[in-house]
């Protein structure tokens, strides 16, 4: 890389690692991440704010992949010794993997043990001797290894008992590891976009990739509240005078906690109760709007945006039609969105459970977030 850290190197206002850490957030079976790194970077790194959540510790790493991996291996048995749960090992420097790919790989080796993605090799081989071609390499039956690189916890564990990382041979991968332990490793298919940042022209290459299409990431979000004493009602950011109030430990607003619950879900950030539980912890009758614009902030500083929100509110009363577009006034202008980007809709219930006999309020959010530039 001609002296170039290209795990550092910003391509559209992120980091290569940031967008390699949140390709990989994307897959549904990833719970935990532990990044291994250079000794001297991880206290850097640790405190990223681009970091997400998943993130559960940074190590420094060894002088050798398998020491690395070792040692990333060893962070997961210290947050959770799970013999049954998969581990997957992925080059920071493949930033386009696909969801896809890394979930064919996590369960691909949570049935067979081990697995590896696999991209058949397309050109000619040849073996160079010095300047000239030596020989033609039938490749037939040759494959490029990808990662991830999956295998069962007790399978790795047991493959680092008989070849302890430390020890005197080196392994250019795991499979070559669990290879030598006479493990049989599956073979899933690879993707060929999967690539590896090793030269100035796969930066290139990458950041014309990652410039181009921005990560989305999508979440739902459901509150309801009954009708309680007093008023006005707060809906969506706007005062509705004459309509009674929503029961609740805040204001009740329903359509702003179930935006924020969306956005949260969207970024992985938890739920909306367990940053504000309904106890002292939460000061009583706390404005809704406040708490949309923590759960932003906690978006933003996790390297996510707002980019769109849909909302349908159910209620038989009060009528909504006059409020849905300060209601979506109110709700771009907290997320920092084009009103253009905020659909509000609403529904009567037809007469149907506890919204329709308007004893209740439901809203039902999608929302979706884009990766911050």
């Amino acid at each position: 890389m001609e002296g170039t850290d290209k795990l550092a190197v910003e391509i559209a206002g992120r980091p290569l690692l940031a967008w390699t850490l949140a390709a990989l957030t994307a897959a549904p079976e990833v719970a935990r991440i532990v990044v291994v790194t250079a000794a001297d970077r991880r206290a850097e790194i640790a405190a990223a704010p681009w970091l997400p959540p998943a993130v559960i510790e940074v190590v420094p790493g060894g002088g050798r992949r398998q020491e690395s991996v070792r040692e990333g291996f060893a962070a997961f048995d210290r947050h959770d010794p799970d013999e049954t749960g998969v581990v997957l090992v992925h080059d920071a420097a493949r930033p386009l993997v696909t969801p896809e790919l890394v979930s064919a790989v996590a369960l691909a080796a949570a049935r067979h043990g081990a697995a590896i993605p696999i991209v058949p090799v397309a050109e000619t081989l040849k073996r160079i001797d010095g300047d000239l071609v030596g020989a033609t390499v039938e490749r037939a039956g040759l494959g490029a290894a990808q990662t991830p690189q999956g295998a069962r916890r007790d399978v790795l564990r047991d493959a680092y008992r008989r070849f302890p990382a430390d020890g005197p041979d080196t392994f250019t991968d795991e499979a070559a590891l669990l290879e030598a332990c006479s493990i049989a490793v599956h073979v899933v298919p690879g993707d060929p976009g999967n690539l590896k940042v090793t030269r100035p022209l796969d930066l290139r290459r990458a950041a014309a990739v990652l410039a181009g299409v921005r990560a989305t990431r999508t979440g739902i979000g459901h509150d309801s509240h009954p009708f309680g004493p007093g008023s006005p009602l707060r809906l969506g950011g706007v005062e509705i005078v004459g309509a009674p109030a929503l029961a609740g430990h805040s204001d009740g607003d329903v359509v702003l906690h179930a935006i924020a619950d969306a956005l949260l879900g969207a970024t992985a950030l938890g739920d909306l109760g367990r940053l504000f539980p309904a106890d002292e912890r939460t000061p009583r009758g706390v404005a809704s709007g406040r708490l949309v614009a923590e759960v932003r902030h906690r978006v933003e500083e996790a390297g996510w945006r707002p980019a769109a929100v849909d909302l349908t509110v159910i209620a038989a009363r009060p009528r909504l039609g006059a409020y849905l577009r300060p209601m979506r006034d109110a709700i771009a202008a907290l997320l920092g969105l084009d009103p253009a980007a905020v659909s509000v809709k609403a529904s009567s219930g037809n007469l149907d459970g506890p919204e329709g006999a308007g004893r209740s309020i439901t809203a039902l959010v999608v929302a979706t977030v884009e990766a911050a530039r």
